[in-house]
């Protein structure tokens, strides 16, 4: 027997299944659940020979929308099914019961299906009674995109987002705030119903919002708060935050952590005279820091007008006044004592004293190109792009000191060779320079290359001295994976790894690693903000600037520009190391943040984005030097985008583009 779903609300879901259900229910209760009915699991499907009109049909199995597990994207769901084609559309997907998929996942073979009249949709999409990523119950979130909601399920858009709270809704697109109120209205009514934060999906048909689909929200976070941890900005994209894709490791923020801060203040005594501390703090287990220093007195005048403002208006004379002495410093005395360092509160500190050396000398590298990127606009000599890539003397091999992040939890690369060089990006280089030559007066060559080849120069240093900072993290992770051998040999931990989840007091006698393991995997699913607080006024647009301000609308992400150039191709989500292999050659690259032990992904891709970054992190400089554009300081790319999504990435504008047709294409 075919059943109407609005005579279906006393029926056993043993019969109709979970979906039809729950829709039944809230059919009778008075919620506009479009009209349809439902063919029980066993039920002979003859009768549909006479229905007419257009329909959607999808799978209502017992084991769907139950508040441990949704079973989402399991059965097959088939749109606009006219009415001739509606058996053999119920055929195939209670045949989709029987795919390995499924099987494989524990859900039920068998499966009723629910046939509902086809919504012709404005507007559709999904929304939470609480945010999926924070937890928060008192925000409603909702994403929305034009026409028929299954582009938004199946990945192909973005979508745009709404969230409603205190009555108030923000967002952008697709939506209006009366409707985004609806549909948050709507939403609070269905978790009333059924007492329960829910997932909904909706539709609007001719002004009329209908609701398509409501189950339970499962894997939902405890609340979450991102409040700042003390007074005016604090930043995760910025020194040490820029080597952290991830939330920190116990061991790391209380030892090594604290070990870098006092090599890095140290540097800075010893080169500016000067007791600075930048603070840093933990926030659901992800670090920030301030990006202004707290100061017991000023640097000496000599280095704060080299280092922070000669370096940008007149990188020569920096070079000359300061840099120049600063790098050599670093290459002929740090760089021997850090590596004959031993221990790890030596080698910690030595990392730290290396990192203000990198924070100044190779730091110095972006503020230069800004300032031959202002020259060249002012002559009308293109973008300067080219003239920074197939540099000699970059070394892009993979040390086997190379790390994915600079919590010593993960393990360093295996030393791979550095991929052949790109002849076509020299010829290019050598062919700008020779243009803008001709294209300058005589009087302004001499100045110009000047800035050129300083420019190129720290670009080159940046890159070594980036690739040399954890040129101790083989030796730090032996140490400690040594003790976690000898915890384990004692059964105080279960794995040598689980040792990181300790604190240093623990090292002896063991500690509930597995428990603080759990937190920590529940934080890496966390999108942290870029920035928490509000920075100083009189500096606070030139710090947004610098730093990145993430934005999006429904179908873009915005970020911070970082490499020049277009290219197009499916977006792959790279999280750690264990997703590498699924990077193929004309992949778009979408990651948190990137490390030195990325690099031999930068040979496959067409182009690089990610969460947090700037001009001067690594995804920037690499992807310059590979010729692919690049967008950085998204904020939450790696969320907003899905695996295998067509994308769009204008490394000039700092855009992302979503919605696409399949395909690469690249444009220098």
């Amino acid at each position: 027997m075919i059943i109407n779903l609005r005579d279906a609300a006393d029926l056993d879901r043993a019969v109709i299944g979970t979906k039809a259900a729950n829709l039944a229910l809230l059919a009778a209760d008075g919620f506009a659940v479009p009209d349809g009915f439902v063919i029980p699991a066993d039920e002979r499907i003859g009768e549909l020979a006479r229905v007419t009109g257009t329909f959607a049909v999808r799978s209502s199995a017992v084991s769907e929308d139950l508040a441990e597990a949704s079973y989402a994207g399991l059965y097959e769901t088939y749109l606009n099914v006219p009415a001739d084609e509606l058996i053999d559309a119920v055929r195939r997907c209670r045949a989709s019961a029987a795919a390995e998929r499924v099987a494989a996942y524990g859900a039920s073979s068998g499966v009723a299906v629910l046939v509902q009249r086809m919504v012709d949709a404005e507007a559709a999409g999904v929304a939470f009674t609480a945010n999926p990523v924070t937890g928060a119950r008192d925000e409603v979130v909702i994403t929305a995109v034009r026409g028929l909601g299954e582009a938004l399920v199946s990945g192909r858009v973005v979508g745009a987002e709404w969230i409603v709270r205190g009555g108030q809704a923000s967002g952008h697109e697709v939506l209006t705030p009366e409707h985004a109120m609806a549909v948050a209205e709507l939403a609070l009514r269905v978790r009333e119903q059924f007492g329960d934060e829910q997932d909904i999906e909706w539709a609007i048909e001719d002004g009329q919002l209908y609701l398509l689909q409501a189950r339970p929200m499962t894997a939902l976070p405890e609340p979450v708060a991102w409040q700042p941890p003390g007074p005016g900005l604090w930043v995760r994209n910025f020194r040490i935050g820029e080597w952290l894709p991830d939330p920190v490791t116990p061991l790391f923020a209380e030892w090594l952590l604290e070990l870098l801060d006092q090599g890095f203040r140290e540097g800075i005594r010893e080169t500016t005279g000067s007791e600075a501390h930048f603070p840093y703090a933990i926030v659901n287990g992800w670090y920030y820091t301030r990006p202004i220093p707290s100061l017991k007195h000023l640097p000496n005048l000599t280095f704060m007008v080299n280092a922070l403002i000669r370096t940008g208006r007149d990188p020569a004379g920096a070079d000359r006044a300061l840099l120049g002495d600063m790098y050599q410093r670093w290459h002929d005395e740090l760089l021997p004592a850090y590596r004959a360092a031993s221990g790890v509160d030596e080698i910690g500190r030595m990392a730290g004293r290396h990192l203000w050396y990198l924070a100044v000398v190779g730091g110095a590298a972006w503020k230069m190109e800004a300032c031959l990127a202002r020259f060249m606009r002012r002559h009308h000599l293109g973008d300067p792009a080219p003239l920074l890539r197939g540099l000699p003397h970059t070394d892009l091999s993979l040390a086997p000191h190379a790390v994915y992040s600079l919590d010593w939890y993960h393990p360093t690369a295996t030393t791979q060779p550095a991929p052949p060089p790109r002849q076509n990006l020299v010829d290019e280089r050598l062919a700008a320079e020779r243009a803008c030559l001709d294209r300058l007066k005589p009087g302004l060559r001499p100045r110009f290359t000047a800035m050129l080849r300083t420019a190129q120069r720290y670009a080159v240093i940046r890159e070594e001295q980036a690739g040399l900072l954890t040129l101790g993290w083989p030796r730090l992770r032996a140490a400690i994976l040594a003790i976690g051998r000898r915890l384990t040999d004692d059964d105080l931990l279960e794995t040598p790894a689980d040792v990181f989840f300790l604190t240093q007091e623990e090292l002896s006698t063991g500690g509930p690693a597995g428990k603080r393991r759990r937190v920590w995997e529940r934080q890496r699913r966390l999108v942290a903000p870029l920035s928490l607080g509000s920075p100083p006024p009189l500096i606070g647009r030139h710090l947004a600037r610098t730093l990145g301000v993430a934005r999006r609308t429904g179908s873009e992400l915005y970020g911070q520009p970082a490499s020049a150039g277009r290219a197009t191709g499916p977006a792959r989500i790279v999280l750690d190391p264990g997703d590498f292999a699924k990077v193929k050659p004309g992949d778009v690259l979408v990651a948190r943040t990137t490390a030195p032990a990325w690099t031999p992904l930068f040979s496959r891709v067409v182009a690089v984005i990610t969460d947090g970054g700037s001009a001067a992190a690594h995804a920037s400089l690499i992807a310059r030097e590979y010729g692919i554009p690049a967008v950085v300081a998204t904020g939450d790319a790696t969320v907003r985008l899905r695996d295998g999504q067509p994308v769009a990435v204008d490394g000039s504008q700092g855009v992302v583009q979503t919605g696409l047709a399949s395909g690469t294409e690249v444009q220098a």
